[in-house]
This record gives structure tokens, sequence and C-alpha cells, in this order.
């Protein structure tokens, strides 16, 4: 069995996977660009279905450099989006026709007759016409050629939600509770997020010529992963793109992470055994078969589709074993290290036995969510830890916990900041954006939670640092462009510091989102170092925390967690007030955010106990990055 025909075994969908997100984009654009052209000598135009959030937003900023760089004109583009929020002004930051000006319309020479966009403010009475309207548009200019997508968490394409058909057409729909959990950011509060939206239906989708999705990021690999290999189901929309002739997925490397061809590569073809990927293998066959690793037997891999595994690196008990003291030698219970132990099996270093570490947060609770536990070691043992928080996380309070602080702020003896910040959120609509002393107010909110956080973990005030790195004091959510000041400033940390071990996050994040823009500033700084001396002794350590674990194969420092650490982790994230109700939730019971937390790594430890290790109350894990690596990373 060949790879590719072990592939089309799985997938329904042609996916390709690239790098990241920018080659991708770049390869959508000249496909698009070579489109516009032949039309164009042809005397004819193309005619383009758009899409909004933050997964286009690279496409349009190369479609954009192309206009201006290489003369790519779209005076002959007709163009449909998808969908918009109802019941909201066009003038709205969040309206979709407000983003589609802002990301690509007033940049490049499109005719605004050319343009059409779902009307938000008709009345319900009308919805129902202007719908049809827009069908008939699309009609009339001879259908889509080329429709751009993205996919929500919920496995929507446009705004059709799960229970939508491949007959339906553009209409207004009722929006989903993760839908609009996942906007509530972007709208200041949940409460803000509309109920509903005008949307191109699943079937005006699948009239469209040809169609491209587009995918980047780790939150979104479990449920491409659906839509590619699973049956189509009207419980995920985007699955009926399987009926289309003309479709592909475009994919960075860990939006595609759960496509079977990339999880579990022995299944659909013959992949070269690195130690890794036996490492993986056997890890997952003992999970999947629930026995320990030391009681597998050949058998097991013989019949599991691992044989050609056991064959060449067997027999299996050799081999269990080989994998059984590789996955023990990753738990510590010293994450800065042993003083004076033997360090060869261990994943950090015994020298020096009192490091300097810094641990950098992309916004205020990221480090507690995912390494409260270790934080609370390293500081027990003795190291010299600082946490720095990338940037101020303002645009994450909501109003009504800025008027909460203001209100005690003049309880309390009364105060010209906290009148002042009443007054605007008494003039302010909860649209309108915050002024720069507002977002000052609600980042004083984030830091002093960040504080009583830390202070639950050991760590002194003196030990934290706040950069309100500029890309975020400048800009709003899913719309961050980092720059040579966000780099510089890290940098100056970084060399301030000379750190023996780096904690960081947001190496597979979502290009546009804070954590993803704060590691790409990290990558660059880290570069802008490499001549350093102090960097060839600085280990970096991966930490996650958006509630979406390592793999047990790819752990290299799992750190268990006692009961008591385990309480402590869960108050220090609890002092994050301001953000009970803005961090999206990962399941259907809408747990509290450190419930989640806390969940996620005592389910880390249930894997570990189900290999045959020693069973513990929680752990947290983390992947070594390595410096050397030119922005490669692990």
């Amino acid at each position: 069995m060949s790879e590719q025909s072990g592939q089309e075994l799985y997938e329904r969908i042609p996916s390709r996977i690239f790098d990241d997100a920018q080659a991708a984009v770049c390869q959508i654009a000249r496909e698009i660009a070579d489109a516009i052209r032949e039309r164009q000598a042809a005397g004819k135009g193309l005619v383009l279905g758009l899409a909004t959030g933050s997964t286009p937003v690279p496409l349009y900023r190369e479609l954009i450099r192309m206009h201006r760089k290489e003369g790519l004109s779209f005076a002959k583009v007709t163009t449909f989006n998808l969908d918009e929020y109802f019941g909201i002004d066009a003038r709205h930051p969040e309206s979709y026709h407000r983003f589609m000006r802002e990301q690509l319309f007033d940049h490049v020479d499109i005719p605004a007759e050319q343009i059409n966009i779902p009307e938000g403010m008709v009345s319900r009475e009308e919805v129902f016409e202007a719908c049809q309207d827009y069908e008939n548009r699309i009609r009339e200019v001879g259908g889509i050629d080329i429709q751009i997508l993205g996919i929500g968490r919920t496995g929507h394409i446009g705004f059709n939600e799960p229970g939508s058909g491949p007959a339906s057409r553009t209409r207004l729909v009722t929006l989903d509770r993760l839908t609009r959990l996942d906007a509530a950011r972007d709208f200041q509060g949940e409460h803000n997020v509309p109920r509903y939206a005008v949307t191109m239906g699943v079937g005006t989708i699948l009239d469209a010529r040809k169609v491209y999705l587009l995918a980047w990021g780790r939150s979104k690999a479990e449920v491409v992963k659906a839509a590619v290999e699973d049956a189509p189901v009207e419980s995920l929309p985007a699955s009926f793109l399987q009926q289309h002739e003309d479709v592909s997925f475009f994919l960075d490397t860990a939006a595609a992470s759960e496509l079977t061809r990339n999880k579990y590569p022995w299944l659909v073809g013959f992949p070269e055994w690195t130690p890794e990927l036996a490492r993986k293998s056997v890890t997952h066959l003992s999970l999947k078969l629930g026995k320990p690793l030391l009681k597998l037997v050949d058998k097991d891999y013989q019949e599991n589709g691992v044989s050609e595994l056991v064959t060449e690196q067997g027999p299996a008990y050799g081999l269990n074993i080989r994998v059984f003291n590789e996955v023990q030698h990753t738990i510590t219970g010293w994450p800065g290290g042993k003083p004076d132990a033997d360090d060869t099996y261990r994943p950090e270093r015994a020298k020096p036995s009192l490091k300097r570490v810094l641990v950098l947060s992309p916004e205020p609770q990221d480090d507690v969510l995912a390494m409260a536990g270790t934080l609370s070691r390293l500081v027990a043992h003795g190291h010299e830890v600082t946490v720095a928080y990338l940037t101020s996380g303002s645009l994450g309070v909501p109003d009504e916990e800025a008027r909460w602080a203001a209100d005690l702020m003049r309880e309390a003896g009364g105060s010209e900041l906290a009148t002042q910040v009443l007054a605007e959120l008494d003039e302010k609509s909860a649209f309108d954006e915050d002024s720069v002393g507002l977002r000052r107010f609600k980042s004083y909110i984030r830091r002093n939670e960040a504080r009583a956080a830390l202070q639950l973990c050991g760590l002194e005030p003196d030990r934290i640092q706040f950069l309100d790195l500029p890309f975020y004091e400048n800009g709003r959510y899913r719309r961050f462009v980092t720059g040579e000041d966000d780099v510089s400033e890290l940098s100056s940390l970084l060399q301030s510091v000379r750190p023996h071990q780096v904690y960081v996050t947001g190496e597979a994040a979502d290009p546009s989102s804070v954590q993803a823009k704060s590691f790409s500033v990290f990558e660059l700084a880290i570069q802008k170092l490499q001549s350093e001396a102090w960097i060839k002794d600085c280990y970096v350590w991966l930490y996650r925390s958006d509630g979406r674990e390592w793999d047990i194969h790819q752990v290299e420092m799992s750190v268990p967690c006692s009961p008591d650490e385990v309480k402590r982790k869960a108050q220090a994230i609890y002092q994050h007030r301001s953000q009970r109700s803005q961090i999206p939730v990962l399941d259907e019971e809408q747990r509290e955010v450190w419930e989640q937390a806390i969940d996620r790594n005592r389910a880390t430890a249930r894997f570990y106990d189900k290999l045959g290790l020693a069973e513990y109350e929680a752990i947290e894990c983390f992947v070594r990055w390595h410096v050397t690596q030119d922005s490669a990373g692990k």
C-alpha cells in the first residue's frame, strides 16, 4: 500500500499541508491572481466569495501586497461575503462590512458597486426578502468562481452552525453559544455578541466552482480531522464539502496534526521508524488497548497495524522496556534540575544548581493555567524566577469588571481616576472602543490579578515584570501587527536576565492570537541574541495554556503536582476574576477555567498511570525548543 493510497482511505477531501500559514496563503494568492489575470485577458471578471475572521487576514494582506508590488488589479473582480452579524450597523467596529474595508477593500482598486456583503440592519420582516435578493445577485453574475472559507470550532462554515444541511441557502441563523464565546473578547463580553447572523447557506457555498478552506493552529486540528475524514453529517456542516468536486483544505502543520497521516502515519504507509515515532506508536498502542507498556506482546503489535515496528526494533518486550524508560525519564520533581544528582537521564541539568529562570506569559493567566505547580516548585527550590507578562491583557477586561473595580475604589475613599473611569463607562456604548485611559485602568486590574496569583505560587512582587508590548497596546484582537519595537523590548529583557531556563507558549496557536504573536516576537528576539554566550546554556521549555496538552510521546519534561499544589494552582487561576467569562470553554459542560486546567493535569496523570508508571495527582508537561534552530523550534 503506497502512502498516497493509504492516505486516501482516510481523507475524503484533498488537504495541502504547509509549514506555516504564510506559505499557504502565498500559494492561494498566486492561484487567485492567476485566475483574475486569466479572466481579465479574456475581457471577463472573476467572482470571489470571501470570508471574515482572523483566518483569511494573512491571505488578504498577501493580495494587497500583490496589488501594490505586482500590479494585480481588482477592477474586474466582484465579491460576495459569506456572512454578517444581524442587528449591527456597518460602522460597528466588529461588523464584517468594516472588517472587509479595513482588511482588504480600502487597499485595492475594487469598485464599491462590485462589493456585496449581507445586510445586518434590515428588519426581521425584511430579512427573508434580503436573503433572496442576495442569492439572486450571485446568480445574476454567473455564480461564485472561487470561494474562500474558514472553519469554526463547531464545524461551521460561514455561520452555518451544526444542524445546517447541504440544501440550506442564504438565511438568518441563531449563533451557537461556543461561536459567541469565541467572539466574546472582540465584543468586550459575551453578552454583547449578537445572537443572530445572516449567512450564505451550505448549498450556496457548494455552488461555487472552486473552494479553498483555510485553517491555522492547533485549536482547529480536531474539527479539521472530522471534516476531512468522517462521514458528512449536519452536526458538522464543513463535512458537506466532501460533496464538492473541486475543494481543497489549506492547513498549517498544527491544524493538520490530527489527520491520520500525521497522527498515525503507520496506518497510511511505511514510515521511517525514528525513536520519536516508535515512542508515539507504542504509547498509543498501550493506551488504545488499555494495557501497561510492559505488558504489550508481539501479537498486540501485529493485530494493530504496527507489526513492521516490532519486526524492525523488537522483540516486543525489549521495545516496551526502551519506551517505558524514555517516558519514565521525562518525570521529574525538579524542573530546575536536581543539585548534585546524576542528570544523564533527567530532562534538566544539575548545574548550575540555582538557575535564573524566565517565564514568559503572553497575557496574564497563561502562566498559571499551564504551569502554576511548576512555578511553585522552581520558587521553592531557590531558583531566581522572573515572570514577565508580555502584554497588559487590558482588551480582555469587560466593562462591568472595570466598573466593579472603580466602584470599589470610590467606596474605599474616593479617587479621581475612579470617577473618570465611571464617567467614561456611563457615556460609553457597549461597542465604543476604550480610551487610552480606560485601557490603562483595565491593565491595572490584570496586573493586580497576576500579582495575587503569583503570590500563591510563592513569587515576590519584585520578581514580576509587565512589558506591555506595543503590538498589543496599539492593536486589537485578531488584528495585531508586531514590529521591531516589540522585539527590542523582549530582547532587552532576555539580555538583562540572561536566563538558564525560559518557559514560553504559543508555538502552535492561531497565527492571529496574542499567544502566537508573542511567540513570534520571542523567536525574533532569540535570533537577535544568537551571538550571546548565555544563549548556548539556555534551555527553552514550551508550555501550553490553551487547554490542549502535549501528546505523551511529545513530552520531554513532566512535573508531578501534589494535592496541595493542585489546590494552590486552582486558587491562583481563580485570582484572575476578570477572565472567568472571557476564556472560551473547550467542552459542553461549561466548566470554570480553573476546573478545565486542573482536569487537564489530572487527565495527563491518568495517562501515565495507564502506561504503567507511578500514579500522581496531576502532571504539568513541557517540550524543549532548541534555540539553535532557525525559527523552527521543536
